[in-house]
């Protein structure tokens, strides 16, 4: 018996282990294995094979079964992930349904959740911006939550490093609040979006209109051809998988690229329940997993774990690895695990009509849009809110027609298409302060169909957040009337946070082991050899997406970890 035990735990031992396959957690087996890791990758879901598993990627409209509407009684099973925009019968695979990890709202909080091969990297909108020192520096400026330990020049060639990898198309805009990257061609703007641009030119000399950065390969390099992928076809199918390799995913990308190197092992249905820690060798020693589909247990072992599980997921791991050393969960001496989460505030829109250049019209399909970089509180503070906002902005001419009428008269209407007067519109992306009041946490009486403590969230909007809405509507307003757009509409959805999908926090990083769980190598203070790199470890949101520094944290992270095997002193 005692040789099985030894059999096992040698069979079932690497060199690192990483927990998620998504954004994150595919850099970190990328890097790993790159780097000679002998690599475990745990993915709770089922697994996803590039092109061979998007069985709608080639669907016409008319060959889905219900025209890519959702049944009425697939709806009303999951009335949290249907209000996510990408949730449909063509990509409805690709979402965790509602039952699947029930949760406890202690407030209104809508987790949006894909449990496979390649996570939410499936699903992602592809936005791109990278972060800049106002970011940065915004916590230590304003002295709300806890300064980062890093700055924009720490993680400039790492973002590079990725950016070279993946593909960012952009445009050299030359701008400090959203520096410039490793950027292939970029989208062209449409005649209205150039139009927009010089008015905000011509009549503020703090704002700029661009084309976003997108994860969108508009040239293939050779380095994207060793990856097998090819030029964006621009078919904005993106969440039906994409079997070009046209946009960035986990499964197109850094998980086969991983596997060419002979090093991983990529092992889908297996839920992390907790990391082990030894409390004679102060370390992490390896995990435990329930097989989803059997519900069977077992133990694997590293001698570095990266916790890439997602940031909710990330959190509800560690608050859940409890031992005679860490009884609050691993790392949280200070008691701060699960607080400071926050989001992206995304409830506002503005919309209008623009009836010049009505000899122009669109054509084709773009996966990106025109984006308004953030321009509030830069330089200075200026409003009564902290922090500020990004916006995206889109112009575009639809048709219509008319369908009054009988017999020839409707059938003449209907085939008599005319293009209505361009439509404006633009959303906004707000920076959320992480607040302590704001967290997730163990459930002490609910458990989840795997036995594990069901997470709670208490998380809501604050003044701040209202505040900043008011001034969207406002400035945005100003500047479609200044650009003679008319009818224009404000909308606020009201809804609840999590339809974001950019929930960060948690397990941030900082400079203090008393006032953070992470140090500046995403390293948790207290426990040297697991590492956190995914939305968790994030100390403020920014307004940019957040995918990109996900990526770049996680790259650095792995480097620095390599060398520390290296030196032994994470063994």
């Amino acid at each position: 018996m005692a040789n099985f035990n030894i059999d096992f735990k040698n069979n079932n031992t690497y060199d690192a282990i990483v927990i998620g396959s998504g954004m994150s957690g595919g850099w970190a087996a990328k890097e790993l294995t790159e780097k000679g890791l002998k690599t475990l990758v745990l993915e709770r879901g089922r697994d996803v094979k590039h092109v061979q598993d998007y069985p709608t990627t080639f669907l016409k409209p008319w060959e889905s079964k219900h025209r890519g509407q959702l049944p009425l009684e697939v709806a009303k099973e999951n009335p949290i992930i249907g209000k996510c925009y990408a949730f449909s019968e063509d990509t409805a695979h690709f979402f965790s349904k509602d039952n699947e990890q029930p949760y406890v709202q202690k407030k209104p909080f809508d987790w949006i959740k894909g449990y496979q091969v390649g996570g939410k990297s499936l699903l992602w909108a592809r936005q791109v911006q990278r972060w800049s020192d106002f970011d940065f520096e915004g916590p230590a400026r304003d002295s709300y939550a806890v300064d980062w330990p890093i700055r924009y020049k720490d993680l400039a060639p790492w973002y590079s490093y990725v950016e070279k990898f993946a593909g960012v198309s952009g445009n050299k805009d030359g701008l400090p609040e959203l520096p410039d990257g490793e950027f292939l061609p970029p989208y062209e703007m449409t005649i209205v979006e150039k139009y927009f641009k010089d008015q905000v030119k011509k009549n503020y000399n703090d704002r700029h209109v661009i084309i976003a950065r997108c994860a969108h390969l508009s040239e293939q390099r050779e380095i994207h051809k060793q990856q097998g992928r090819m030029q964006c076809q621009n078919r904005t199918m993106c969440e039906r998988g994409c079997p070009y390799g046209g946009y960035f995913s986990s499964n197109s990308s850094t998980i086969p690229w991983a596997q060419k190197t002979g090093n991983l092992t990529l092992q889908p249905h297996s839920v992390v329940d907790s990391v082990i820690y030894d409390d004679k060798k102060e370390k992490a020693t390896g995990v435990r997993v329930i097989n989803s589909q059997t519900g069977e247990a077992s133990e694997y072992f590293a001698k570095i774990i990266f916790v890439n599980a997602s940031a909710a997921n990330t959190n509800l791991i560690l608050l859940n690895s409890k031992s005679a050393r860490f009884p609050q969960g691993l790392g949280n001496d200070n008691g701060l695990m699960g607080k400071y989460f926050a989001f992206h505030n995304y409830r506002a829109t503005v919309r209008a009509e623009y009836d010049g250049y009505l000899d122009f019209t669109t054509d084709g399909r773009r996966p990106t849009s025109g984006y308004i970089p953030r321009f509030r509180n830069l330089h200075k503070q200026e409003t009564d809110f902290l922090r500020g906002y990004a916006a995206g902005f889109g112009a575009n001419r639809g048709v219509s027609n008319s369908r009054e009428g009988f017999g020839t008269d409707l059938k003449n209407n209907l085939l008599n298409l005319k293009y209505g007067p361009w439509q404006v519109g633009s959303h906004m992306m707000g920076e959320t302060i992480p607040k302590e009041t704001n967290h997730v946490k163990l459930s002490a009486t609910e458990k989840d169909p795997f036995g594990m403590p069901k997470l709670e969230f208490s998380i809501d909007y604050d003044e701040n957040d209202e505040k900043m809405i008011a001034d969207y509507f406002e400035q945005i307003t100003d500047m479609f009337e200044s650009a003679g757009f008319k009818n224009i509409v404000t909308h606020d959805s009201k809804q609840a946070p999590g339809l974001d999908i950019h929930e960060m926090g948690g397990v941030r990083m900082g400079k203090d082991p008393k006032t953070s769980l992470l140090n500046k190598w995403n390293q948790l203070h207290a426990c040297k050899n697991v590492f956190v790199t995914d939305g968790a470890c994030m100390t403020s949101t920014s307004t940019q997406n957040p995918s990109l520094t996900y990526m770049a944290l996680t790259a650095r992270a792995v480097n620095y970890a390599v060398e520390e095997l290296k030196k032994e002193n994470l063994s």
